[in-house]
C-alpha cells in the first residue's frame, strides 16, 4: 500500500486501511483528470465522481484541489524516492555516475508512465505560497540523502548546493526535452545526462 502523504497536506491521516485505499484512489483519479483537463479545470466534484467516492470523502482529506494535488505531488517524491532506492540495489556503492543515472532515468521513467506527473511531478503547478515550499529544495534534499547513504559519503553543505544546482539545472532542460518530444527528446536527455555527470564531478571526484 502507498505511504500516505505529507500530513500537511490532509485535513484528516487515514488510520484504517479502507480509509487510506479511497485517499489512493482519490488520488489516482486526481492524476488522471489532471492529464485529461489540467490543473486549472480540475474539480474536486470530477475528482470524486472519478474514484467513485461522495464528495464529501474528498473534502474529508482536502479542504480544496490544491491540498489534493500537494498531496499527489507528495506522493509522486515518495514512489520517486522507493524506485531510486530499488535502482540503487543493483548497483556498487562506489560508483556515483551510475547513482545520478538511476535518478535520472527514475524521473524519466515516471515522466512516461505516471499518470499527471507530466504536470504535477513533485509541485503544484501555481505559485508556492511560500519559500518553505520550494519544490527543488525538496526534492534535492531526498536526492542528496540517497546519494550519500549509498555512497557512504557525508551529508555537508557544499553537497546539497551541488545537488540543488543539478536539480535546477535538470528540471529546466527536461522541461525542454518534454516540450519537444512528448517522450523526451533523447538527444536533450543526452546532453542532460552528460551535464549531470560534468558538473557533479566537481564535488563526487
Amino acid at each position: 500500500m502507498d505511504p500516505v502523504p505529507s500530513a500537511r497536506s490532509l485535513r484528516r491521516t487515514p488510520i484504517q486501511q479502507r480509509s487510506a485505499e479511497r485517499l489512493a484512489r482519490i488520488l489516482d483519479a486526481c492524476a488522471e483528470l489532471l492529464d485529461e483537463t489540467g490543473y486549472e479545470n480540475l474539480s474536486t466534484r470530477a475528482v470524486a465522481v472519478r474514484a467513485g467516492v461522495p464528495i464529501g470523502s474528498v473534502y474529508r482529506f482536502f479542504g480544496n484541489k490544491r491540498a489534493m494535488v500537494d498531496a499527489l505531488a507528495h506522493r509522486n517524491l515518495d514512489r520517486y524516492a522507493e524506485g531510486i532506492v530499488e535502482r540503487l540495489a543493483a548497483l556498487p556503492a562506489g560508483d556515483w555516475r551510475a547513482v545520478v543515472d538511476a535518478v535520472l532515468d527514475q524521473y524519466l521513467h515516471m515522466k512516461r508512465t505516471v499518470p499527471g506527473f507530466g504536470l504535477v511531478d513533485f509541485g503544484v503547478p501555481a505559485p508556492p505560497e511560500s519559500p518553505a515550499a520550494d519544490t527543488n529544495l525538496v526534492v534535492a534534499g531526498r536526492i542528496t540523502e540517497l546519494l550519500c547513504s549509498h555512497l557512504g559519503r557525508p551529508d555537508d553543505p557544499p553537497l546539497r548546493r551541488a545537488v540543488l544546482v543539478a536539480v535546477e539545472a535538470t528540471d529546466a532542460l527536461l522541461g525542454l526535452a518534454f516540450r519537444t518530444d512528448p517522450e523526451g527528446d533523447p538527444e536533450l536527455v543526452t546532453e542532460t545526462r552528460a551535464m549531470m555527470h560534468a558538473y557533479l564531478a566537481r564535488i563526487l571526484d
